[in-house]
């Protein structure tokens, strides 16, 4: 049936159309009304709790495949691509290794480890943004086969005996350096609750008193990180929603003062490292555990030195990428790329940077970073009045704003910046005091 409708015609020229719903379609809308679902982006996405999301299409536009995995697939959202198959046949090796060693030690099967997870199958579903198409026996095999393949990784590279000596995983230099990135994208996790179960589950009675799954991880990520080993000794009990946010939380420093809610004052952006210079701040490399412990005191912006290479910028992204997209107020890693954006509108920007031991570039020219810098800021939602570095951003502009400061380092900038300069200055101040002493005797000539 058809849209139909009836004409009446009025006085003069005038045709009323009285509209008639065609009733089919009418049926199909209110069916779509009442039984639609989202699937893409399902009403568990809301939720604290749901942390695996899909990267938003318009941060993919900016940052190209830095979301996507390269060798190995962890998780439903890139299982089976043709690309990530060859590390596919490695997980059913590194699970019969792990079902060797616990089956001896403890009587522990495969069944036992599907069994263990299956009570956690309800939760780890919602810990994805979209609705995952797997029944739960294909569901809970890839939770096992997943899981057990990064556990047994971790235990073996932190004991280097658990490993088969011609193991290609290790002896081919190119691939560890692959997992380091590809366990912490965002669209490449499985839920940290999942992974807690298997490990204790997998524990052997000498491993009780052993390092915890998270200390272990941490230990993992550190041979590329090379972060303190006291700092990472310390994140033994440190808890994560997967694996990228635990590398996250290990960053985020938990005793630093927090904004007001609302905020008193509007905060500002600050300006770039060229402007700031020649409005006399400094920026000097600050001495802190994690390079988001940032701080401005008396004219000084102290930034602890970050190291910036490929494993750097994956991180970086990634971690921008899950603080946009999760149920949080921890916007932290957001924060920071924020405020590097700001500091950066040129390759000598961030070659100031690098002189000043702020930034290590591992990760390509001048030009290159300063371009990835600024596209870690680029389309990211972000409220200046409620970030952690909000008190420094408006101490920053205040400072900037004084003219005192603008005005008498513009000065010293201009004349004293370099030994040419000053001898140009120095010169021009010696013709000014001859041509006023020749203009004096000029005038009062010598009695």
């Amino acid at each position: 049936m058809g849209t139909g409708s009836n004409c009446v015609e009025q006085e003069g020229s005038h045709v009323v159309t009285i509209y008639e719903v065609d009733k089919e379609r009418l049926a199909q809308m209110e069916k779509r009304i009442y039984e639609t679902t989202p699937q893409l982006l399902s009403i568990a996405a809301g939720r604290s709790s749901c942390c695996i999301f899909r990267v938003p299409q318009s941060l993919i536009d900016i940052n190209g495949k830095s979301y996507q995995p390269r060798i190995v697939s962890i998780g439903p959202y890139h299982r089976g691509q043709p690309n990530l198959q060859m590390m596919e046949e490695h997980k059913w090796r590194y699970l019969r290794s792990l079902l060797s060693r616990t089956k001896e030690a403890k009587g522990i099967t495969l069944e036992d480890y599907l069994k263990c997870i299956h009570p956690l199958e309800k939760n780890a579903r919602e810990c994805y943004s979209e609705t995952i198409h797997l029944g739960t026996d294909e569901f809970l095999e890839m939770m096992v086969l997943d899981g057990c393949f990064m556990i047994e990784l971790f235990r073996k590279i932190d004991n280097t005996k658990l490993f088969d000596p011609e193991d290609p995983l290790v002896t081919m230099g190119w691939i560890l350096p692959f997992f380091y990135r590809d366990f912490l994208r965002l669209e490449n996790q499985i839920p940290f609750l999942v992974l807690e179960r298997l490990f204790e589950t997998s524990k052997t009675p000498d491993e009780e008193s052993g390092p915890s799954l998270s200390l272990l991880a941490m230990r993992f990520f550190n041979n590329i990180m090379q972060r303190p080993d006291p700092v990472i000794e310390r994140c033994h009990d440190l808890k994560g929603l997967h694996l990228l946010d635990l590398v996250r939380s290990s960053f985020i420093p938990h005793n630093e003062e927090s904004p007001p809610p609302g905020g008193n004052t509007p905060a500002h952006i600050i300006h770039c490292v060229s402007k700031l210079r020649r409005a006399g701040i400094q920026l000097n490399p600050g001495e802190a555990e994690s390079f988001l412990l940032v701080k401005f005191r008396c004219g000084v912006i102290e930034m602890p030195r970050i190291t910036i290479d490929d494993f750097m910028s994956s991180l970086l992204l990634n971690c921008v990428a899950f603080e946009q997209c999760h149920n949080s107020d921890s916007k932290h890693v957001t924060t920071y790329a924020t405020l590097l954006d700001c500091l950066v509108n040129t390759a000598k920007d961030v070659e100031f940077l690098c002189d000043s031991n702020i930034i290590e570039n591992d990760f390509g020219n001048d030009a290159e970073l300063a371009r990835l810098i600024n596209n870690l800021g680029k389309d990211v939602a972000f409220d200046i009045n409620l970030c952690y570095l909000s008190k420094l951003f408006n101490e920053v502009h205040d400072y900037y704003g004084n003219s005192w400061h603008v005005q008498y380092t513009s000065f010293k900038y201009t004349y004293f910046n370099t030994p040419w300069s000053f001898i140009s200055a120095a010169a021009a101040f010696v013709l000014l005091v001859l041509t006023f002493l020749q203009t004096f005797y000029t005038i009062y000539p010598k009695s």
